[in-house]
Formats: C-alpha cells, sequence, structure tokens
C-alpha cells in the first residue's frame, strides 16, 4: 500500500492483482490473502495489524470483516490527522509576533540579566555601607605583614601605648 492510497484503493488494486493471478491458475486461500493485506499496510498502521492479528484469529477471518474494520480504522486515522493539523495551525498563528512586538521582547531582561542586576545592586550598596568606607583591598597580600584580628593585636597596641597625646603631652592611651 502506498503512503497516499486508501483502503478502498488498496483493495482493488490488490483485487485485481489476485484476479490476474487465478486467470494465470495461481490460487490463494482466504487466510493467505489476509496476511498479505495486513503485511502490505504502512508502518502508520502498526497499531491496527497488532491489534487485529492478537484479538482474531487469522485463519479463520474473512476477508470483508478485515477490510471493514480497516475501513474504520482508517477513518478514525483520518480524523486524529486533521484534528492534528488544526491544532498546528491554531498553535502557528499564536506564535506570530509582529515587528513591535519582537523590538518590546528584546528590551525584557531575561532571568539571567534580573541576576545579575541584584548583584549589582547589593555589591554597590555594601560598597557604600559604613563598614567598607575606609577599607583598600589589593589583589595581592604582603607577605612582610601579618594577618592580625580585630579584637587583640598586642604589636597594634603596644605601638598605640608609645603614641604621644597632643593636648597633654603624655604617652599611651587615655581618656579625656
Amino acid at each position: 500500500m502506498n503512503e497516499t492510497e486508501t483502503i478502498v484503493e488498496m483493495i482493488t488494486r490488490f483485487t485485481d492483482i489476485i484476479n490476474g493471478l487465478e486467470a494465470l491458475g495461481k490460487t490463494y486461500k482466504e487466510s493467505e490473502k489476509v496476511m498479505k493485506i495486513l503485511r502490505s499496510l504502512p508502518s502508520k498502521w502498526h497499531t491496527k495489524v497488532t491489534a487485529i492479528q492478537e484479538a482474531k484469529d487469522l485463519t479463520k477471518l474473512p476477508m470483508e470483516e478485515l477490510i471493514g474494520s480497516l475501513m474504520t480504522y482508517e477513518i478514525d486515522l483520518t480524523k486524529k490527522l486533521q484534528e492534528g493539523e488544526d491544532k498546528k495551525k491554531k498553535s502557528i498563528a499564536l506564535k506570530a509576533i509582529t515587528k513591535e512586538e519582537e523590538d518590546v521582547e528584546e528590551e525584557k531582561p531575561s532571568d539571567d540579566d534580573d541576576d545579575l542586576a541584584l548583584i549589582t545592586r547589593k555589591l554597590n550598596k555594601f560598597m557604600r555601607s559604613e563598614r567598607f568606607r575606609g577599607r583598600k583591598f589589593t589583589s595581592k597580600r604582603d607577605p612582610s605583614k601579618k594577618e592580625s584580628s580585630s579584637h587583640g593585636d598586642k604589636e597594634k597596641w603596644q605601638e598605640k601605648r608609645k603614641l604621644t597625646c597632643f593636648k597633654c603631652k603624655k604617652t599611651g592611651t587615655h581618656q579625656i
């Protein structure tokens, strides 16, 4: 069977071939004809062929019943294909956009842009905060300087004790 051929056209062609062979002396049993028809169907008919093979005894299945079953399936298949094409046509119409809409879509930020904007805002807020002001950040640390904790570096504390007060001229730290 050709992909574009209907069941009626296929059965007519099949009957012409069988009649021609019978005129030449070659005859086929009813079950052989049924099997030949089922084997000749295209792949989109595979589900129907399997259903017929499992539900019916192919040695006793009359040609008329097989043809009727195939014609019914063909009608259902045609309806499904028609509905599928109608749905495709509708979805394509919904996907179409004008040039102005396309320009507006390009201006909308994507999720990545939103994330980047949020990170940038948070970083700017941190840079403006009081804790950040006056700090200097370098890409490389000076190996000669020791890292100190903010709570109790003895060397820095001792350096502050050696300082001289501008007003009273005393050394060390004291309250005024």
